[in-house]
């Protein structure tokens, strides 16, 4: 099963769902011919054909009734791959142009909302999967307290997936918050605010906020919260969208028992990762201003003047594109300050190559 958007009807209905909103409407089920769906997946790609296919025939071997994929407009052969399979549990979105990552999960997770109306979904990037079993695990828990549920995310050789690692909001908790402070001092905030080593080996934990990668709402949770915010574009939109669960009152656990793989091959170094390329230093810059105003409250602008410090010093990293970086942290900044949400992609990557 495919669905393409060009210019016509169909995708101006796709783009009208993406705008932003608090609490946006759930889209009415459509009968799905197949029988009740317990547990659908969504995934989006782009431009990583090899990891596509990884995923998805991972996927085909778990227990998932339904395989909803976004394509974002790659020019790989993706689209005409994922058309190609024979099988009704894959249905694929040919997206009206690249709608980033924040784009795609949302119109991936209202799709599969309006055509299969499942119990449980689960999302995850093109280049993560789950490990064997592991939705078989899932489906065999009692979920019943949890409105959310976080899967441990390891990198392909065992280590801790560091960009997937939950998080405990230091400004609603104080012995989080003066171990953050403390851990600063020295360089290593992330280690304060961030679930420990050991949460992996124990029992499941309540957490304030995820990724999305092998990340399971229940149908419940979405009709009550809403679609994460696709104007985003890339980077703090999961972080936004677990944080705003955890404040309506839902609750969030992470159990390491449910494993997912990420075949991520780049150093993470938290604050200290680069842009690359650097039109993304604007979506960071403006996105985590969205995020920490969200997640701070009262205290934020305490939090904004240290994160602006950190900014500004991380510029002597980029070397020749130094001043770029500057441009385009100075007009995230300017963004997440005023909460606009709607300057075009094609606008942000236009300031990234002027000179």
């Amino acid at each position: 099963m495919f669905q393409q958007f060009q210019n016509d009807d169909d995708a101006l209905e796709a783009i009208s769902a993406l705008t932003p909103s608090i609490l946006p409407r759930v889209e009415r089920a459509t009968e799905d011919r197949l029988g009740p769906v317990r547990l659908a997946a969504v995934v989006v790609t782009f431009n990583r054909l090899h990891q596509i296919q990884r995923t998805v025939r991972r996927l085909l071997d778990e227990p998932c009734d339904r395989i909803v994929v976004v394509d974002n407009g790659s020019s790989d052969g993706t689209f005409d791959w994922l058309r190609s399979l024979n099988d009704p549990r894959v249905h694929a979105i040919a997206a009206p142009g690249n709608l980033g990552g924040a784009g795609g999960f949302e119109l991936g997770l209202r799709k599969a909302v309006e055509l299969f109306n499942p119990e449980w979904l689960v999302i995850m990037d093109d280049d993560a999967r789950p490990e064997p079993g592991c939705f078989t695990q899932f489906l065999e828990k009692d979920t019943s307290g949890w409105d959310a549920v976080s899967a441990a995310v390891y990198l392909k050789d065992g280590r801790i997936c560091e960009m997937n690692r939950p998080t405990i909001n230091p400004f609603w908790h104080l012995p989080t918050f003066c171990r953050t402070a403390v851990k600063s001092l020295v360089g290593k905030s992330r280690v304060g605010f961030h679930i420990s080593d050991e949460a992996y080996k124990a029992g499941p934990v309540e957490i304030d906020a995820t990724s999305f990668v092998g990340l399971f709402l229940s149908r419940e949770t979405i009709q009550k919260a809403g679609y994460p915010d696709g104007s985003l574009f890339i980077y703090g939109d999961d972080v936004l969208y677990t944080l705003g669960l955890r404040k309506s009152g839902m609750r969030i656990g992470f159990l390491p028992d449910l494993k997912f793989e990420h075949d991520f091959n780049r150093t993470y170094n938290g604050d200290a990762s680069l842009c690359n390329p650097i039109w993304k230093a604007y979506y960071t810059a403006r996105n985590m201003l969205l995020v920490y105003r969200f997640a701070a409250g009262i205290l934020f602008w305490p939090a904004f003047f240290f994160i602006l410090l950190k900014w500004l010093s991380a510029g002597r990293h980029y070397g020749e594109v130094r001043r770029t970086y500057y441009k385009m942290v100075w007009h995230g900044v300017k963004d997440g300050l005023i909460g606009k949400r709607s300057r075009p992609h094609s606008e942000v990557t236009s300031l990234a190559s002027a000179l």
